[in-house]
């Protein structure tokens, strides 16, 4: 006799299935389809569909730039932030449980404070009569302030104090389940602390850098208001000129072509480099 199913599993998923679909499905497909709408003078759209938006988008020089930059920015902060965040989660492992849990507030303490304000205070820190520049100059380090502001440095040194923390967590989870009798083994076989962490720690921490380098890749390619505030309007990025398309121009599908493009770039990104690490992490340890 077969057994009944127990559905109660389907019924408790079901607010949450609602929620994600009103908020987070339902928004996407609205986007989507406002891309394939024309655009008509005076912030209207038109009634019929094409792909405008998207061969305006493909033959202009101005958005392969802007794209460009937006996706090298968050290479570069990714890449800072695995520099970064892999040896302080691997110190934070090792420290005691007392000392480690004063650390883990102070590696959370960005991510307790809005993003617009600490924005601001990379603002009044790296502006030309900022503190960095002040300091340096009473220093005798240089003769004139460096520009920091509305560059494409200023903004990486912002976004890496944004999102290193989340990098820092990914990699520490992974180094929670590390055995700490491999590092023991090698260390009585003669290898030295960089040799077992390049042959014993980081292979086995791979899907914790994999994890954090896509959240942070993801979150650095679409941020908003770091690039607004630093970068200002000399540097655009993708989600700046989407604001300004929507915004500023009154052009919806435009902006929502944008978007998607901008979306679509990033899930590519993110499964294909998914996959990538994967295989060759099984290749390894099969």
């Amino acid at each position: 006799m077969q057994a009944k199913s127990n559905a109660l599993p389907y019924w408790l998923c079901t607010p949450g299935a609602l929620i994600t679909l009103a908020f987070v499905a339902l928004p996407l497909v609205v986007t989507l389809s406002l891309s394939f709408f024309p655009f008509v003078a005076g912030g209207a759209t038109g009634d019929h569909l094409t792909l405008a938006n998207f061969i305006d988008i493909g033959s202009d020089d101005y958005f392969y730039t802007i794209f460009l930059r937006t996706f090298g920015m968050a290479l570069v902060v990714t890449a800072i932030c695995i520099a970064i965040g892999v040896p302080e989660a691997y110190v934070l492992s090792r420290l005691s449980p007392q000392w480690r849990a004063i650390s883990i507030v102070i590696v959370l303490g960005p991510l307790l404070v809005s993003v617009v304000v600490r924005t601001l205070g990379w603002a009044v820190l790296l502006g030309n009569e900022g503190v960095i520049n002040k300091m340096l100059l009473a220093a005798g380090l240089i003769n004139e302030p460096i520009k920091m502001m509305f560059t494409f440095t200023g903004v990486v040194i912002a976004l890496v104090h944004v999102l290193v923390p989340l990098m820092v967590l990914a990699v520490w989870a992974s180094l929670q389940k590390l055995d700490a009798s491999t590092e023991q083994a090698a260390e009585s076989l003669g290898a030295g602390l960089f040799t077992v962490l390049r042959r014993i720690v980081f292979p086995q921490v791979i899907p914790g850098v994999l994890s954090g380098g896509l959240i942070v890749f993801s979150l650095a390619a679409s941020a908003f208001a770091t690039p607004a505030i630093i970068g200002g309007r000399r540097l655009k990025v993708v989600p700046t000129t989407i604001y300004d398309e929507f915004l500023g121009n009154l052009n919806w599908p435009l902006g929502a072509a944008l978007s998607v493009i901008l979306l679509f770039i990033v899930l590519a990104v993110s499964v294909g480099v998914n996959r990538l690490v994967e295989r060759r992490y099984r290749q390894v340890f099969q």
